[in-house]
């Protein structure tokens, strides 16, 4: 066989050279031990919790070493791609902090190693291509959809492994002159892959994170050109790994099976194999059995959910972390306040089995992280948040940013911050009663008050409300309106004495939040009353009595 013909009649095209892709896209010049990474998605305009996982490990992988972390979009299936695709994961990525350092962006590349849209790369692959079939790695596959078919109904009948081999694969060694009889015909062609594997054969392969696995060799001539000389995935991540001098793959363990051929691939190319890093599935518990997590069954898929519903990003960040790296949550109680991104993220650390994401462990992580921020941050999140989900809410806060903000710094700060919110929606609910035309008040009174010592306890304490009280005065004048309606001034005395007293001084103190507030949960009383001012203080208290 003639390969160096057989290269030149199927790419005449193609002048370029291995040779000049290398000097086009030399080795990066990195510190020694940085890693560079990919986010490797097609553009369907979906992104999951699953991409989330493998994105993160990935930039932390690289932004740990000093190395380079980028956004390669594999564009090859045209059915897959949707309009605005690109832009779709590059925005709802950034909502969730991840950022890169070189790749695709909405209007081009950023970058040295681009194209970064594997449909713009065709010539780079060609070139692989064609060497491959000039080394008698690759050649020509004329089959029709009927014959293929044909095949596969053989091979199911017979129960034998599905694909192109063996006798099943009747172009593998066909002569030059009958390749010649078809390319003069015009026939549409695939270029396959020569595979010298056996599945007879084993052999043992270190991946990152499994550790040592048993691999079968690959015995299947895949595919890896399509008929318009677009290459399949297997082919163009091959290429493109190499030339954008990629060190780490992290991906799902569901790829495991496609590792066989990979790794032919890159022997047969003549690249060093980068570390393959397979993570475990995402999991969730459902009564109590694991089963993976579902676009169908949990909204917490999509990553759309998490910015839809006000998830602080670095809560999300850091409840990834925590699913990933084993020893985060020992680090992050002995360092409670330092920044996430000092943490040393380990692919060592990495679980082999399934991680299980736990909604209410996310919520809790939530709950934490905004507790630790200061009013400015937590006003500036939720006014960005709501800008895009609810412009009247939005409105409402940018308003009076001042007002807001007071709101917010109530129970901040100190080492006991208040915990009350987990996403910036529920953020709307915590200050409605602190703007008329959110305030829906439920007059729900505690049961040892009566509704006629209701209005009596707010009808006192109007009449001698001051705000410029301090905390103390103000309390003792509850403490007072206690004792004049025969409830215990102190908690103390009434359990001391229970069948004294009506109940004690904390069922007024309920009795002026309900008022106040509409609840009977919300933040210092005191607070609220000095932010809401004097006038509309007395106006609920007044409303209350009239009910």
């Amino acid at each position: 066989m003639d390969y160096q013909l057989l290269a030149e009649l199927l790419y005449p095209h193609i002048k370029t050279l291995p040779e000049d892709m290398e000097k086009r896209y030399p080795p990066r010049q990195l510190p020694e031990g940085a890693k560079v990474t990919r986010f490797a998605p097609s553009p369907t305009g979906f992104l999951h919790i699953g991409n989330l996982y493998g994105a993160f490990a990935d930039e932390r992988l690289a932004h740990t070493t000093d190395g380079v972390f980028y956004l390669r979009i594999e564009d090859t299936d045209a059915k897959r791609t949707v309009e605005n695709g690109v832009e779709l994961i590059i925005e709802t990525l950034a909502k969730l902090g991840v950022h890169f350092d070189e790749g695709a962006v909405k209007d081009g590349d950023k970058g040295d190693y681009g194209p970064y849209r594997q449909s713009e790369r065709a010539e780079i692959y060609q070139t692989y291509a064609k060497q491959l079939v000039r080394e008698g790695k690759a050649y020509p596959c004329f089959c029709t959809e009927e014959e293929l078919d044909a095949n596969r109904a053989k091979q199911e009948e017979l129960k034998l492994t599905p694909g192109y081999y063996g006798e099943f694969a009747p172009w593998r060694d066909a002569p030059l002159e009958k390749i010649l009889e078809k390319l003069a015909e015009g026939a549409p062609f695939v270029l396959r892959f020569h595979s010298d594997g056996n599945v007879e054969n084993k052999f043992k392969f270190t991946d990152e994170i499994k550790g040592v696995i048993n691999v079968t060799e690959n015995d299947i001539d895949h595919v890896i050109l399509k008929s318009d000389g677009i290459p399949t995935y297997h082919f163009a991540h091959a290429v493109d790994d190499h030339l954008m001098r990629t060190t780490h793959v992290i991906r799902d363990e569901s790829w495991l099976s496609t590792l066989p051929f990979h790794i032919q691939l890159f022997k047969a190319l003549g690249f060093k194999l980068p570390k393959y890093c397979h993570t475990a599935q995402v999991l969730k518990l459902d009564e109590g059995n694991k089963r993976k997590i579902s676009k169908r069954k949990d909204p917490e898929f999509a990553l759309t959910f998490y910015h839809a519903e006000g998830y602080p990003v670095a809560a999300v960040r850091e409840y990834l972390l925590t699913i990933q790296n084993s020893n985060f949550e020992e680090w992050r109680i002995a360092n409670p306040t330092a920044d996430m991104e000092s943490f040393k993220f380990s692919l060592k650390k990495m679980g082999v089995s399934g991680s299980i994401f736990d909604l209410d462990k996310l919520n809790d992580i939530s709950k934490n992280v905004i507790s630790r921020m200061n009013a400015d941050e937590v006003y500036e999140n939720t006014l960005a948040w709501a800008n895009e989900n609810d412009a009247d809410y939005a409105a409402i806060l940018a308003a009076d940013p001042a007002y807001a903000k007071s709101i917010f710094a109530i129970g901040r700060g100190g080492n006991k911050p208040r915990k009350d919110l987990t996403l910036w929606k529920d953020t709307k609910d915590y200050v409605s009663f602190f703007y008329d035309s959110l305030f829906a008040p439920e007059y729900t009174l505690p049961a040892a008050v009566s509704a006629d010592d209701a209005k009596a306890i707010c009808q006192q304490f109007a009449a001698g409300y001051n705000e410029a009280d301090e905390q103390t005065v103000w309390f003792d004048k509850m403490k007072q309106i206690a004792a004049n309606l025969g409830y215990a001034p102190e908690t103390k005395l009434f359990k001391k004495n229970p069948e004294s007293y009506k109940g004690h001084v904390g069922d007024i103190s309920m009795v002026l939040r309900v008022a106040v507030t509409g609840r009977q949960n919300s933040p210092d009383l005191y607070e609220v009353m000095k932010i809401l001012g004097k006038d509309r203080v007395v106006a609920r208290l007044n409303a209350m009595i009239e009910r």
